[in-house]
């Protein structure tokens, strides 16, 4: 188990996370952003699953389009935690274009 973020240590993490935003409720790191074309997205998504995978820590997709939504948190927390920040990171890493 992680331990949850302060909302300071949050604050401080988005710093560094372009286009991210924090969610309070549920909390979660959120970005959403549109993909050039939409196999573009799903190939964003389909990097982005492969990572997960290895790392064992998945965020909430949602696509729609080309908007592309993706959510961190550590539900087994109910919190952000430093898994989250870099999953974000990585996240961000793989995007396209």
């Amino acid at each position: 188990m992680s331990t949850a973020m302060t909302a300071d240590a949050v604050a401080s993490a988005l710093q560094d996370l372009p286009g991210w935003t924090y969610d309070p409720g549920p909390p979660a790191l959120v970005l959403e952003k549109k993909a050039p074309t939409f196999p573009d997205g799903i190939e964003w998504v389909r990097r982005v699953a492969e990572h997960a995978e290895s790392v064992d820590h998945h965020p909430d997709i949602d696509i729609r389009w080309r908007t592309i939504t993706f959510r961190c948190s550590t539900h087994s927390d109910g919190a952000v935690t430093d898994k989250d920040v870099a999953l974000a990171g990585e996240i961000s890493r793989l995007a396209p274009g």
